[in-house]
């Protein structure tokens, strides 16, 4: 587990170090925020997006595929469901601890959160919900380890560099702001700023109930697949 947690924070943490500690000097203040404090809170979402959803990809297929930790399991009363709501509430957990690290570690940048980020904590773990379903979804249809890259390819990595972690996307025409704000981590980028420094300008339960609402239809896709990959 730590090393897994090692591996998916240190993408984050670099890209806070080299952009927002290194770039950010050379960078105007973006929506009244430093380049450093603008980027940190969406790094933090980001954090969640990659623990979770790398848990229940490769970790997930692991005990699917290879180990046959699934059929072992469904060899007791515990139904496919149940296993698919563990898989996917692990992620989640997971994917909270990454973004606690990530909070914690802001003040040694100099970044110190506002009290109101103690609430961003549920707003990350149902991020994390989400991102663990779309990963167990993956493994419901994966054959083989490699499928993965098309999800980290065309899904993860474009999600991390169009969210709007690292640019403002009100200086975007309106319909690429649009399509932008509807991506599912773009949300979570946007509530983990207001949390972190209580600024609440922008529509807060709007983005929290979009969020949930992705979450819950990607962990009942997810359930469903599941069931179809073990039940034959």
């Amino acid at each position: 587990m730590m090393a897994s947690l090692v591996g998916n924070l240190g993408q984050p943490l670099l890209f806070l170090l080299a952009f927002g500690v290194g770039l950010g000097q050379k960078i105007d203040t973006i929506e009244g925020f430093t380049y450093l404090q603008f980027i940190a809170p969406g790094l933090t979402a980001s954090a969640v997006m990659y623990s979770a959803a790398f848990e229940t990809t490769y970790g997930s297929f692991t005990r699917l595929s290879t180990q046959n930790t699934f059929e072992g399991i469904l060899m007791t009363p515990v139904t496919v469901e149940e296993v698919a709501i563990g898989e996917i509430v692990w992620g989640a957990l997971k994917g909270l601890l990454s973004g606690g690290v990530m909070i914690v570690t802001m003040p040694l940048f100099g970044l110190w959160p506002s009290p109101w980020v103690v609430l961003l904590l549920p707003l990350l773990f149902i991020t994390g919900v989400l991102f663990a379903s779309l990963g167990l979804i993956m493994t419901a249809t994966a054959r083989n380890y490699e499928f993965f890259n098309y999800f980290i390819s065309l899904v993860i990595t474009p999600l991390f560099l169009f969210s709007g972690i690292f640019f403002s996307l009100s200086t975007l025409s309106a319909g690429s702001r649009f399509f932008l704000q509807v991506l599912p981590l773009t949300p979570m980028v946007t509530l983990s700023r207001m949390f972190c420094y209580g600024d609440f300008s922008g529509n807060v339960w709007g983005r929290i109930l979009l969020i949930t609402i992705f979450a819950g239809g990607a962990t009942l896709f997810g359930t469903v697949l599941l069931r179809r990959r073990l039940i034959k």
